[in-house]
């Protein structure tokens, strides 16, 4: 049997008060919210997590202003700390207050840049699912860091997840790289120097860096000035080789409408 956590409980016992003090029962509740009575009783059973927007969408059905989506993000507080793999956990922190983010990915659409669905197929986990959607929240901070993304481009072929997935995935891609928050680059199937893996590489506002390399065994965090300049120059190398914005964005349209449409 599932343990349930304490702070699902605790979250889940004052979407219950607020509910009984509007004067609703859980049908009505789940009404006003757009979801079944059954995910209201196993939010308030402390069964399972809503959603942030779903806490947002309980605060408004409830006209308790910003009392559970409060709790909401103070239970992620509280439990995101164990969600992250050891060897990632420390690159996440240094990119949230980055001013400059870059990396590479050979395989997977970045996480920064991942739709919900496309993460849910890969991760599987609500908690390491909120985390990772969590992340992209830089991408809407004022003012944004400088985000410079570069994608194989094998990752626009590789289906995760089904077309539906993909083209919807590619779509957000398509939009980002327009909006102008991310320089989003693609590299060609070709072999570039000094390339053997993915790689991400946060500069914070003192200037330090943190990279994280991707590897068979889950992945290493460094600070370590050598493998960061090596991190850096090659970085400097992919963007040599790389599609520029312009074409990047004409070759995923050209994906979307070959391959996923």
């Amino acid at each position: 049997m599932q343990r349930i956590k304490p702070e699902f409980q605790s979250f889940g016992a004052e979407v219950r008060r607020l509910r009984k003090s509007a004067g609703l029962n859980q049908q009505r509740l789940a009404d006003l919210v757009n979801v079944t009575r059954s995910y209201i009783t196993q939010i308030e059973a402390g069964r399972t997590r809503c959603r942030r927007e779903t806490a947002l969408r309980l605060d408004r059905a409830l006209k308790s202003g910003t009392t559970l989506v409060e709790a909401w993000d103070e239970l992620l507080e509280s439990i995101k700390s164990d969600k992250y793999p050891e060897h990632f956990a420390s690159y996440p922190k240094a990119e949230q207050s980055a001013i400059m983010v870059r990396a590479y990915e050979e395989r997977l659409v970045p996480g920064l840049l991942q739709t919900e669905a496309y993460a849910r197929v890969l991760l599987k986990d609500e908690d390491a699912l909120d985390n990772r959607l969590r992340r992209q929240e830089i991408l809407h901070r004022d003012p944004p860091p400088v985000i410079s993304i570069i994608v194989d481009e094998t990752v626009l072929y590789r289906e995760v997840g089904g077309p539906e997935v993909m083209k919807e995935q590619l779509e957000h891609l398509h939009e980002l790289s327009l909006t102008g928050r991310v320089q989003l680059q693609i590299a060609p199937i070709r072999y570039i120097r000094n390339v053997w893996g993915s790689f991400h590489i946060a500069t914070r506002s003192d200037h330090k860096q943190v990279a994280y390399a991707i590897k068979a065994w889950g992945g290493e965090t460094t600070t370590n000035p050598d493998e960061i300049a090596m991190a850096n120059e090659t970085f400097v190398i992919l963007q040599s080789e790389a599609l520029n914005v312009r074409d990047t964005r004409s070759l995923i349209r050209k994906v979307l409408d070959e391959r996923w449409a």
